[in-house]
């Protein structure tokens, strides 16, 4: 019964309407571009003088078209980095586009972008740092008015804003200045006052960071976690069964940790919530533009793992690739990221279309079987220890198979294994846990008419959407 009890608490969390759009989007870019890609640093001082920032050639149209061939559906602008200067045409300081060379002080990289995303169909996003190594208010009780202040430019100024991306970065420390503290509350709330709809992602309550810049993803990434502190992207010890704060501390336990929901993980634990995770990680080794950097742009094999492991492994993609001096993205970084759109084409290309369903135990009234055809879900009508899921085509070779669960229902297959048919009887050719909002499971390419989805752990009966047989291109 207790167990029943637990159970239930987990499937009861599932996503909000917004995090359900970020979801099917699943892979966007970011823009570091900031007066950095003139001095050639990743973290400025705040001390740069403004006129060296002049892109001569800047083509916001030329990104959101690269951006968009990559397969992408938005973009994630560093309208601020952590040396304070905007790109917009602000009036909370005079550290920005406005005393550039950029047009003679009258350009607005925001204002080119948010057009640019409206002309090519992508979803625009902003990236604002907290941390302001230029402001005199940094480090004292004004500074959180000069943050909201912009903030509110930007969310008032500029249309839809998909995402607010959220660093945690704090290095007063490096310039003298007492350590600000980030009021977060009030910028959730000041974000979603000026667009309901936006997403906050990093130190944020919609989207956590995985852990790491590398695009390593977990093996097995669970969305219902416990409640997290979303500033220190740790755990709160409110979630915990046990009071005692340093048995908590002792667990270390933190973005980073390698198992975050499994049920015997959760266990630990009374209160939870929906946070699917972020990969974030650069085309290049650096965020921002070097010229040097070029020749180590990651290869295709390195890029199509990262989005096999993230988008195909129930986490969201956000790929960093910098404009150069010029304000446009580099021929071999355009080059690359066209490759990689064709590649992610080819996937659904490749789709079998003629496909018959089967279950071996019927499915509930307003969940049958024949749900999968149309994209909606297929639940067993009972709990059981396993379910097998039968797709049926023509002889073919395959080597992907895409599953998703409906999350309406939470996120509930904790193991589940693929079998492909062959002369000589089944093989099994796939053997995963999590599923998801999507799982791309890949294997090794063979030739077959029938696959079988066996689900043998299980939070109670699924909520299966999508079993997509993908033939080998």
């Amino acid at each position: 019964m207790e167990e029943e009890k637990f159970l239930n608490k987990l499937v009861s969390i599932i996503p909000s309407e917004r995090q359900k759009v970020v979801q099917e989007m699943g892979f966007y870019a970011f823009i570091h571009f900031t007066i950095n890609t003139f001095t050639g640093k990743e973290w400025g001082n705040g001390k740069e003088n403004p006129k060296i920032f002049n892109p001569m050639n800047l083509d916001t149209d030329q990104w959101c078209q690269v951006i968009k061939s990559a397969g992408m559906k938005g973009v994630v602008l560093t309208a601020k980095h952590h040396d304070g200067f905007c790109l917009w045409q602000t009036q909370t300081t005079e550290h920005s586009v406005k005393n550039s060379g950029y047009k003679e002080g009258k350009g607005d990289v925001v204002k080119e972008l948010s057009e640019s995303c409206k002309k090519h169909g992508l979803k625009m996003g902003i990236y604002l740092s907290p941390w302001d190594r230029n402001s005199e208010y940094y480090g004292t009780d004004k500074y959180m008015d000069f943050y909201i202040a912009q903030l509110t430019e930007l969310l008032s100024n500029y249309g839809d804003i998909f995402m607010l991306w959220l660093d945690g970065a704090c290095g007063s420390h490096l310039d003298g200045k007492p350590c600000q503290k980030y009021d977060f509350q009030r910028i959730y709330d000041t974000a979603l006052s000026l667009q309901p709809n936006i997403v906050m992602s990093g130190c944020a309550p919609d989207v956590r960071w995985v852990g790491n810049e590398s695009g390593i993803a977990r093996e097995s990434e669970w969305n219902v976690v416990p409640l997290f502190n979303y500033a220190d992207q740790n755990i709160t010890p409110e979630a915990q069964k046990d009071d005692n704060a340093k048995i908590f501390q002792k667990r270390c336990v933190d973005v980073m940790i390698k198992d975050m929901g499994s049920r015997e993980f959760l266990s630990k634990y009374d209160t939870f919530m929906w946070y699917p995770a972020e990969v974030d990680v650069s085309i290049r080794p650096g965020w921002f533009y070097h010229p040097l950097e070029t020749i180590f742009i990651k290869s295709i094999k390195k890029l199509m793992r990262i989005y096999y492991d993230s988008v195909g492994g129930n986490s969201l993609l956000l790929l960093n690739i910098p404009p150069n001096r010029k304000g446009l993205l580099c021929k071999k970084d355009v080059k690359r990221l066209r490759e990689m759109g064709k590649r992610i084409e080819m996937i659904e290309f490749s789709r079998i279309h003629n496909v018959k369903y089967e279950s071996d135990i019927a499915g509930k009234e307003e969940f049958k079987i024949s749900n999968i055809y149309e994209g909606k879900a297929f639940s067993p009508i009972e709990t059981r220890d396993k379910y097998n899921l039968f797709a049926q085509f023509e002889k073919t070779v395959v080597d992907k198979v895409i599953l998703k669960e409906d999350t309406d229902f939470s996120q509930r297959v904790e193991k589940f294994s693929i079998y492909a048919e062959t002369g000589n009887g089944e093989k099994e050719v796939y053997k995963g846990t999590v599923m998801g909002f999507n799982k791309i499971a890949l294997f090794k390419p063979i030739e077959t008419s029938k696959i079988r989805l066996e689900i043998n752990s299980c939070r109670f009966e699924p909520y299966i959407n999508s079993f997509q047989i993908i033939r080998k291109h």
